[in-house]
C-alpha cells in the first residue's frame, strides 16, 4: 500500500486563509503519492471530521492517507495508516492495534533508530530533519544530506526525507537514494500548489533515472 514519492503533510497554521481540502487536493493533482493529517491542536471530534474528509479525498486519487499520531482517530475513520514519533505510541503496539494491512511510519533521527524501526516492522521511516524547518518548533538537530545518506544506506525499507525539503535542495536530497520526499511548507504555502508538486515529482523522477 505504501508508495514512495512525494509525501505532503498538512500544516493549517501556514495557510490560515485556505481550507485544508483546497490545499491538499491540488497537491494530489500535482502528483502527491501520500498525504498526512498533522494536527496537534484540534479536539477528537474535529480530527475525525478532518481525517474523514482527507481519507475520502485520498481514496478518490488512490493514494494512502495517514494520521499523524492519534491511533484512535485513525481507527475510527479507517485511515490507511499512521505516522508516529519516537516518543509517541510504540510502533509494535500500534501494529497490534491497527493490523498488518495498515501503513505505519515512524520518525527517525539516527542510524540506530532507523535500524530499530525496520526490525520492529515499520513500513517506512521518516528521516530528518535534513535541514532547519519553519513548520515545526520541536525538531531535533538537522542531520544534513550526509546524515540522510548514511541512514538510507543502513535500511532496506522505504525512507522519506523530511525537514526543510524545498525545490532548491530537492535534487541533492533525492540523490542520496531516499525513497521519497516529505514536504510541508514549500507546498502548503505555495500560490501554485499543483505546479509545485509537479516540480517535486519531476525532480524525483529525473534523479532516479539519472542514478540508475
Amino acid at each position: 500500500m505504501w508508495s514512495s514519492g512525494l509525501y505532503v503533510i498538512s500544516a493549517e497554521n501556514l495557510h490560515p486563509h485556505r481550507s485544508l481540502l483546497s490545499v491538499m487536493e491540488p497537491a494530489l493533482k500535482g502528483g502527491a503519492t501520500a498525504i498526512q493529517l498533522r494536527d496537534k491542536g484540534s479536539d477528537k471530534r474535529v480530527l475525525i471530521e478532518k481525517g474523514r474528509a482527507l481519507q475520502q479525498l485520498a481514496r478518490r486519487y488512490r493514494v494512502p492517507f495517514l494520521m499523524n499520531d492519534h491511533l484512535d482517530v485513525a481507527l475510527a475513520i479507517d485511515a490507511d495508516g499512521v505516522h508516529v514519533g519516537q516518543d509517541d505510541f510504540p510502533l509494535m503496539e500500534a501494529r497490534k492495534l491497527l493490523g498488518e494491512d495498515k501503513v505505519i511510519g515512524i520518525s527517525t533521527h539516527t542510524k540506530d533508530e532507523a535500524i530499530e524501526a525496520e526490525q520492529h516492522g515499520a513500513d517506512y521511516i521518516g528521516v530528518g530533519p535534513v535541514f532547519a524547518t519553519d513548520s515545526k518548533d520541536d525538531t531535533e538537530k538537522e542531520i544534513g544530506v550526509a546524515g540522510l545518506k548514511e541512514i538510507v544506506g543502513h535500511v532496506s525499507i522505504p525512507t522519506v526525507a523530511i525537514g526543510g525539503v524545498k525545490l532548491n535542495n530537492a535534487e541533492k536530497v533525492a540523490a542520496t537514494g531516499v525513497s521519497g520526499l516529505a514536504v510541508i511548507s514549500e507546498v502548503v504555502m505555495s500560490e501554485h500548489i499543483e505546479d509545485t508538486c509537479r516540480h517535486f515529482t519531476k525532480i524525483l523522477t529525473e534523479t532516479r533515472e539519472r542514478d540508475v
